[in-house]
């Protein structure tokens, strides 16, 4: 990130970024290297003389000042965390200027005009000395408040044509969506090469002037990948704002009303008051990014703090699937599932081991049925609620668990003849319902409640024997629907206050290859190693568990290639319940136990490759062996070398830990 390094391998010098590397001599990038130095001694020569009580203006000119005095640093990252370490009274720790921008804007505050990553700092400093806060306090305090990435906001419109507007369904059924329906389904769309691929169905089902067509495949591409989750969108009828949501889950293709928009992407709207926005953009686009005028940006988020609702479509009687009006909205995971079950009735968290997919599961469904019930959080019921929640030996719950597996099938889930000894002692078979059946009778029969069904390992079960032809019943719109089982002859229908919760491990099997009815019907949420959750802890004091963890999946991803990303290690193999695992022994246990077994496992006893995942400090590659002795509570200190040496960058002692932001968000602000 600095724009110059020396290889380790090689002992050669290298200029540039990881795009433009440029071998020089070391006398060359001794000149770099005090080039450098001196623009970075100019910067602080000038920020000496910069008034503690600077305005706009003052900075603005700073700004100019520092390009010209230090041309090839002034605007990287590492040469503004450098200034804000040395003047933490007069410039902010932000060290990108779309982050600097973006906290503006969600404070209301139209940003300085002007580039650069000096202009908007004398907002953050008269802000915190207007607090009496020091500024690093501050930004500390944004971010809990804003999040700690820039959000993006899109504009979609909402006429198919002239005559026929599509915001009725996208406010009523929480979504956005965009024409070109007759390219099809994009899911099976992989990267690289999106657009291209993208860009030749419009050709085919669209042809016309290739300008346009291209045009308009990056618009669909924005909207099948670049979108992401918690972006704002704001719904559009050419300058008339509609609608401001937030996107809470990805891509899909849903043949329902309106059938000429069936690419989509779930959403929660916030407002659904009716104004015209400040100034003209995107006005000729389905799907644009809005970022030229920031005054647009500073309105939407003023009317995201004090949402309005202009109609009442919104608060009519809760269709299938949804979730009562009494339950508020859950922060973090349980809310993002929230909100899958609220648009698609069934959801299935998915990912690597030990990433507390079920953990999410059970918590979100005990969450959700305690509010529906009795109009509380689950901690905050007394023990009688509590097991009306969960079951018990005698009564099933609201919430109930079962666990696929290759046998399972659908007598188990639905109905059949089961072997059963009748009072004679003979052995006959009886006609018995499943769980599924079950839990829907009892759906049926307190419609008033909410019922869930936590559905373990969903993957590893034959899911179109199992569900068979209930799977259909399941969509969203056919809800309530009855069919003849074939079986019994009973009519059956899957009521609306039924929600399913799947957990997949896609180390097991991709999302790629689960049946494809299933994707469908289901909506997904990825559970990725949450490393944010050890804080600064360390086990036996010597290991901080967060960065080590990252370096190790850093590796895996590394080293396992096409298949890393789902065989990294979760954080939950670290955490006892919800604290993480500090004692050297019982961290010992678990990475000899679960960890290394599970890595021998990925690599299929393929020492070379392990020994590059552990290192060579825990590998004996050329036996074949882990060096088992290292587990012993003797040789400690060996084995935390061993642990640490692939990654010498890891600070050791937790007082020295980092505070700053991740490296990531400077390499952003470099690039920007």
């Amino acid at each position: 990130k600095f724009g110059l390094f020396r290889r380790k391998d090689t002992g050669q010098w290298v200029k540039g970024g990881p795009q433009s590397e440029q071998n020089v001599s070391e006398a060359e990038a001794a000149v770099i290297a005090r080039n450098n130095r001196d623009q970075l001694l100019a910067g602080v020569a000038l920020l000496e003389k910069l008034p503690k009580d600077a305005d706009d203006r003052q900075y603005s000119d700073l700004q100019a000042e520092l390009q010209q005095a230090s041309p090839d640093i002034s605007d990287v990252g590492w040469a503004h965390k450098y200034f804000s370490l040395l003047f933490p009274e007069k410039l902010d720790d932000y060290h990108n200027a779309r982050w600097q921008r973006f906290n503006l804007i969600k404070l209301l505050q139209l940003p300085p005009k002007g580039d650069g990553l000096y202009s908007c700092a004398g907002r953050f400093v008269r802000l915190a000395a207007q607090l009496g806060w020091p500024t690093n306090h501050l930004t500390s305090a944004i971010n809990e408040r804003n999040g700690r990435r820039p959000t993006n906001y899109w504009r979609i419109g909402t006429r198919l044509d002239e005559k026929e507007s599509i915001w009725p369904a996208m406010r009523d059924g929480g979504f956005v969506a965009i024409g070109w329906h007759l390219i099809g389904d994009l899911s099976g769309i992989v990267a690289p090469g999106e657009k291209e691929a993208i860009r030749r169905l419009v050709e085919a089902h669209y042809p016309g002037n290739p300008s346009v067509v291209s045009r308009k495949a990056g618009e669909i591409k924005k909207f099948f990948t670049t979108i992401s989750e918690g972006d704002t969108v704001v719904a559009a009828d050419g300058q008339t704002i509609l609608g401001l949501g937030r996107v809470t889950g990805p891509y899909s293709f849903e043949n329902t009303p309106p059938s000429g928009a069936p690419h989509r992407r779930p959403v929660e709207w916030i407002s659904t008051e009716q104004w015209k926005s400040p100034t003209r953009e995107g006005l000729q686009t389905t799907v644009a990014p809005l970022r030229k005028d920031e005054s647009n940006l500073v309105e939407i988020e003023r009317r995201l703090l004090h949402p309005k609702h202009t109609t009442v479509a919104t608060e009519k009687a809760e269709q299938p699937a949804s979730v009562a009006t009494k339950v508020p909205r859950l922060s973090g995971i349980p809310g993002r599932l929230q909100a899958i079950l609220h648009r698609k009735g069934q959801a299935i968290l998915y990912g690597p081991p030990g990433t507390g997919k079920t953990y999410w599961a059970r918590k979100t469904a005990f969450e959700l049925a305690a509010f529906h019930a009795f109009g509380t959080a689950y901690t905050d019921l007394t023990s009688d609620e509590k097991m009306e929640v969960e079951g018990s030996a005698t009564a099933s719950g609201l919430v109930r668990c079962c666990t696929f597996h290759p046998a399972y099938g659908y007598e188990d889930f639905i109905e059949g003849f089961r072997p059963q000894s009748s009072a004679a002692g003979h052995l006959v078979f009886q006609l018995k319902d499943g769980i599924f059946k079950r839990i829907c009778a009892d759906a049926v029969r307190k419609p008033e409640k909410k019922f869930f069904l936590l559905v373990d390992e969903i993957n590893r079960g034959d899911i179109p024997r199992i569900f068979g032809e209930l799977l259909t019943l399941m969509e969203h719109d056919k809800r309530g629907t009855t069919v003849s089982l074939p079986v019994s002859g009973e009519l059956f229908a899957v009521p609306p206050n039924l929600y399913v919760i799947g957990t997949m491990n896609t180390a097991d099997r991709s999302i790629a290859l689960l049946d494809t009815a299933l994707r469908r019907r289901f909506g997904f949420l990825e559970l990725m190693s949450d490393t944010s959750l050890f804080g600064n802890s360390s086990a036996g004091n010597s290991i901080p568990i967060g960065p080590w963890l990252s370096a190790l999946n850093d590796r895996i991803l590394a080293h396992l290639k096409r298949d890393g990303r789902n065989l990294q290690i979760g954080h939950a193999y670290l955490m006892e319940g919800e604290k993480p695992i500090t004692d050297s022994s019982r961290f010992v246990r678990v990475l000899s136990e679960d960890i290394i077994p599970l890595l021998e496992e990925y690599c299929y006893e393929d020492y070379t490759v392990l020994t590059k995942i552990l290192g060579t400090g825990l590998v004996d590659e050329t036996k074949q062996r882990i060096r088992e002795e290292l587990f012993s509570v003797s040789r400690w200190e060996e084995l935390v070398q061993a642990l640490l040496s692939p990654s010498p960058e890891i600070v050791t002692s937790p007082d020295a830990a980092p505070t700053e932001e991740p490296d990531d968000v400077e390499q952003e602000g470099d690039e920007s």
